[in-house]
């Protein structure tokens, strides 16, 4: 197994579940620009579950090394990777925050997830599990800068799901809705529309054995943003989103 940006609750939350319900992988490859808090999980799964695994450093923010990948194989990718960066007015002029946000969340992540699929359809199996975002439905002032990575990154998975359908690899994109994870911590969030790493996990990993094509944490996301999509734009620009 794969796992991009294994520092994120719901990676780990899903790495967990999965190994509880049974599924053996001959090594877990965790892929990370934090070598001390990924030890620390690795540390984890070994002593709960005996689990094998291999952190490998990667900063989407720096030139990446191909070769260094030549030797992993998987039929499981589970990509978390992500960066919500600065949504103040300040933030949204600042031109190192606006590029972060793109590199981590699309442009820098895409050939990393592409080295991958192409070993994938090589082998003409496998899954690829790509967390995208509501925000990415429709462009909202509050966080339109992540949310057109997210909707650029949603856009690509379903390309490569058609693309790859084929050649007997499905790829599930999951839309979470507002998570409570280090990243949001601080919003002002509604509870009721908050989902926990461990909700999003068990949501996701049902929806990966079903092999569903796109799924929303929430149920309520799917009706929530059903809305949005389709405000008339007239009103939907005076709207404080």
């Amino acid at each position: 197994m794969i796992v991009l940006g294994s520092t994120s609750e719901v990676a780990q939350a899903f790495v967990e579940k999965a190994l509880q319900e049974g599924e053996k992988f001959e090594r877990i490859y965790l892929f990370t620009s934090n070598r001390e808090a990924t030890e620390r999980f690795a540390k984890h799964i070994d002593v709960k579950f005996l689990q094998l695994s291999e952190i490998i450093e990667l900063d989407l923010t720096k030139q990446i090394n191909y070769f260094e990948f030549e030797n992993i194989n998987s039929n499981l990718l589970f990509c978390a990777t992500g960066y919500l960066g600065e949504g103040t007015e300040e933030g949204l002029y600042d031109t190192k925050n606006t590029e972060r946000i793109i590199d981590i969340n699309y442009s820098k992540l895409v050939p990393v997830i592409n080295y991958f699929a192409k070993k994938f359809e090589s082998k003409r199996s496998g899954t690829i599990i790509g967390l995208s975002s509501v925000a990415g439905d429709r462009g909202r002032q509050s966080n339109f800068i992540y949310g057109s990575a997210k909707a650029a990154f949603t856009a690509y998975l379903s390309g490569l799901r058609n693309y790859l359908f084929e050649k007997k690899v499905h790829v599930l994109t999951v839309k979470p809705g507002f998570m409570s994870t280090k990243m949001t911590e601080g919003l002002p969030l509604n509870p009721k529309l908050t989902a926990t790493p461990k909700q999003a996990a068990e949501c996701i990993y049902k929806a990966f054995k079903k092999q569903k094509n796109v799924a929303y944490v929430l149920p309520i996301w799917g009706i929530i943003m059903l809305i949005i999509r389709n405000i008339p734009e007239f009103i939907f620009k005076k709207l404080k989103l």
